[in-house]
């Protein structure tokens, strides 16, 4: 490996430990309360909101599929590729800020708005992600990563562990695995951003809170993206890696 090389792979494993560590006691507390909340929404709205999220995001991947580019890094090294994405990552970035400030200026209707189109705008991140690295997205499978790499980024901290195994070991597990349980994923992502989103709809705090989540949000799912490729990347050579 390059130099470079040996940064990001030090910058993975990293990356790797910071997942499977212990959480802390607060965030064990802040999803038994999120739990119990839950527990009292009738069983009723959690199929209509999981069948929402569920064809929402379907929409979503169509329509990101289509307007990626593909082939777009052929013949470039690791270093020329993230290079890319970074760019990538900054100017969505952007367009998710200005979304958060301009939804969040306007109070609880437009803020209910930020939803969506948050969601629109990080699959599609996702999407040019995954092109850069080389993988084709017209693919089942690789689909079905993107999305784990989606839950992975929005999860609690169990389930992080539970979604960052299936990544780890993505060349045995897809093979068995058909679908998304859509009811846990959009259960954890909802949970993920729930607190901050609400703060999000109060007047005259809306609009910076909006942009300041959003911000956050994609830096985030960047990071989580990167190494989750990164990850799929040295795993599959793994015999040609010579780590001093």
């Amino acid at each position: 490996m390059n130099q470079y090389e040996q940064q990001a792979y030090q910058e993975m494993l990293n990356w790797e430990r910071n997942i499977l560590k212990k959480k802390s006691p607060f965030q064990q507390l802040s999803k038994n309360v999120q739990n119990k909340i839950n527990s009292y929404v009738p069983e009723k709205a959690h199929e209509i909101v999981t069948e929402a999220i569920k064809h929402m995001v379907k929409t979503t991947l169509v329509g990101s599929d289509f307007t990626t580019k593909k082939n777009q890094t052929v013949g470039m090294n690791l270093e020329e590729k993230e290079k890319i994405v970074q760019q990538k990552l900054e100017s969505y970035r952007k367009t998710a800020t200005i979304e958060g400030a301009g939804t969040g200026a306007g109070g609880i209707f437009l803020g209910l708005a930020d939803f969506p189109l948050l969601l629109s705008i990080k699959m599609k991140f996702l999407f040019e992600v995954a092109s850069i690295y080389g993988f084709d997205t017209k693919k089942y499978d690789e689909r079905l990563f993107l999305l784990h790499v989606f839950q992975l980024a929005f999860s609690n901290d169990d389930k992080r562990r539970e979604t960052f195994y299936f990544i780890k070991h993505w060349a045995e597990e897809k093979t068995r695995l058909t679908d998304m349980d859509w009811r846990e994923f959009q259960q954890e992502y909802r949970d993920y951003i729930d607190l901050i989103k609400l703060f999000q709809m109060i007047p005259g705090l809306g609009a910076i809170v909006g942009a300041y989540a959003n911000y956050n949000l994609l830096d985030q799912l960047g990071e989580t993206a990167k190494n989750a490729y990164r990850t799929r990347i040295y795993d599959s050579n793994e015999e040609k890696l010579i780590i001093p």
